[in-house]
């Protein structure tokens, strides 16, 4: 190729050369166009975004401060029903403190007919106290619900008069195994047996009247007349038996049906509350001796059986507890003082705090001067708030 032949295509060489580089150009601006629109697009859309976060942001700060007035509507609405119920619940009280069942520390003159020749002389006759003792119940201080164990009805106590901290469980209205745990705490956090002691009784129990009293078990058994089993727990036998002299028993708390006797203790030692055929509208009190089982005394009292759900004895002074047949609020109704040292007015009208259904028992603890009750299934420990007596 000759020289004149590369110099005429130099100007072609470098119009193409031209070409291609506008092209490249426009490609680019092309694509950086495409990218501003994007990168605008982006923009748009995240300041869209910030909008309707910051909207949701307002609408949830509103939501939550509604919220928070109708959560203080409702605290307040809550706390003002509190002290109307507790207004009512005073004046239910008062209510029914305007009417009371008759005076319980009245002797009961009529007298009934005696098996035990020691008993029928000394029926009725005014109490010589063994301890000192001048208290009585004022109200209830406080109460504790421990758990909710067993079967509707049963019993559980401590030994009302020894130190040992052991809990023992009747389970039911009617078996031959008791259970026992160590201690409270046992009991309290095991919903199950398996943590418990098993005593296997050599006769069945019935009712929910037994009493652990200085290392003993006194329990009920009924075969043919219902007999007080004195069972020792240290080695396992049976110490003594007493046929109750009281012919044609009869439960002796109308709402329990199952109770048939009910040994209780309290700082003057044992005793036995029971009723019969023969005066079959109240309940009658004797006083027992701890190691023989014999009757020292008995005395008819004015309590009535109707509507009761349980008793206790206090310092010689018998403590029935009343309800209704639709479980309500539980109360001490009827106060027989065997002293005769507590005047009528000063027998007060104790309510127990409604919780459940009615007790099917209630075990007095003369030296924690605690009850251990056991309310449709529930443990509860009632501690009382106590005075002194005034003498008649």
């Amino acid at each position: 190729m000759g020289p004149w032949r590369c110099l005429l295509l130099l100007p072609l060489l470098a119009m193409a050369l031209r070409a291609q580089q506008q092209q490249f150009m426009e490609y680019v601006e092309r694509r950086l166009t495409l990218l501003e629109e994007r990168i605008s697009q982006w923009h748009d859309q995240s300041s869209r975004y910030s909008t309707e976060l910051r909207d949701f942001k307002n609408q949830v700060l509103g939501m939550l401060e509604t919220a928070e007035k109708e959560r203080e509507a409702m605290r307040s609405e809550a706390e003002s029903a509190a002290v109307r119920v507790d207004r009512l619940e005073r004046e239910v009280d008062y209510l029914e403190t305007q009417n009371p069942a008759p005076p319980c520390v009245e002797v009961d003159e009529t007298l009934m007919e005696k098996q035990v020749a020691t008993a029928k002389q000394r029926k009725n006759e005014k109490y010589t106290k063994l301890t000192d003792c001048s208290d009585t119940i004022a109200s209830i201080r406080a109460m504790k619900i421990l758990k909710r164990f067993g079967s509707t009805s049963g019993l559980w106590t401590k030994d009302a008069a020894g130190i040992s901290e052991k809990i023992y469980v009747f389970d039911g209205t009617a078996n031959d195994t008791v259970y026992v745990f160590p201690r409270m705490r046992e009991f309290t956090l095991f919903s199950a047996t398996r943590k418990a002691a098993r005593i296997k009784l050599p006769y069945p129990w019935v009712g929910t009247g037994h009493l652990v009293y200085d290392g003993h078990l006194y329990y009920i058994r009924q075969q043919g007349p219902f007999q007080v089993i004195k069972f020792n727990l240290a080695n396992k036998t049976v110490v003594d038996s007493s046929v109750f002299p009281a012919e044609e028993q009869i439960p002796v708390f109308g709402l329990s049906p199952f109770t048939y006797i009910e040994v209780a203790a309290d700082e003057e030692g044992l005793w036995a509350i029971y009723a019969t055929k023969e005066d079959e509208k109240n309940i009658c009190l004797a006083k027992l001796d701890p190691t023989s089982l014999d009757i020292e005394q008995m005395w008819d009292t004015p309590c009535p059986r109707e509507n009761a759900e349980a008793a206790f004895v206090v310092c010689g002074a018998l403590h029935v507890v009343y309800n209704t047949p639709l479980p309500s609020r539980s109360r001490v109704q009827c106060v027989f003082d065997v002293s005769g040292t507590l005047a009528p007015e000063d027998a007060s009208l104790v309510y127990f705090p409604k919780r459940y259904g009615s007790h099917s028992s209630m075990k007095y603890n003369p030296r924690e001067r605690q009850i251990y009750a056991w309310d449709d299934g529930y443990q509860i420990i009632y501690r009382m708030e106590m005075k002194k007596k005034l003498e008649v």
